[in-house]
């Protein structure tokens, strides 16, 4: 997975509370189990006035023009401001899958639903909590000054706004190494492979049997 250490972002404000996962990516579309493919069909839902099918291709749909991620000022997203209790729902891994493959790296919300902001640490999208009142100043600058952006320095928790504010998060000390380093389940079990490669030759030797072929 692509290591997170600091994103200077294009700012966009879905200012909606309790986003569930199947507004993030619908259930039609969970049937393939790569990582990629799915941010075509983010927000499906709501970003398209038809409805969306794996076998449809998504070129020469219908957008909603009333949709965030559609309007022009917001083409080239990769920081998200989001409300309470933003992938609340079922634990579908496709979610955050869907949000970084359309290329989101960062998500700023008062809350996040637990499974979720697991789920998102382990594929490189980085959730940042910060209190109520800080997400709606946020809001209101992103919406009044177009092309706003934000900086944020995972290794220093920081967030920064074009004014050179700075507000502090906090964030998990594991999750946090995961995420600078870019590992995933797969390459935590990697670091780990000289050891695994040293188990399995003393098995050989313990166990012969068990490793006999035919």
């Amino acid at each position: 997975m692509q290591a997170f250490t600091t994103l200077d972002g294009l700012v966009a404000p879905l200012d909606r509370p309790n986003v569930d996962t199947d507004a993030i990516i619908p259930k039609q579309f969970l049937k393939s189990i790569k990582r990629s493919g799915f941010g075509p069909n983010l927000f499906d839902e709501w970003r398209y006035l038809d409805k969306g099918e794996p076998d449809k291709a998504n070129e020469g749909r219908p957008l909603n023009p009333e949709f965030i991620l559609n309007q022009p000022r917001y083409q080239g997203t990769n920081i998200l401001l989001a409300r309470d209790n933003f992938g609340c729902g079922s634990s579908r891994e496709h979610a955050p899958w869907a949000i970084v493959d359309y290329g989101i790296r960062a998500i700023i919300a008062p809350s996040f639903a637990d499974i979720f902001y697991g789920n998102s640490a382990k594929n490189g999208l980085l959730l940042v909590i910060l209190p109520a009142n800080v997400v709606d100043r946020l809001f209101t600058e992103c919406k009044a000054e177009r092309g706003y952006r934000l900086t944020i320095d995972l290794a220093q928790q920081e967030v920064r706004t074009p004014s050179g504010e700075i507000f502090a998060f906090d964030y998990n000390a594991g999750l946090k190494h995961r995420m600078l380093n870019g590992l995933d389940d797969v390459g935590i079990t990697l670091q780990r492979a000289d050891a695994i490669r040293a188990y399995e030759a003393r098995r050989r030797t313990q166990a012969p049997w068990l490793f006999a072929e035919g």
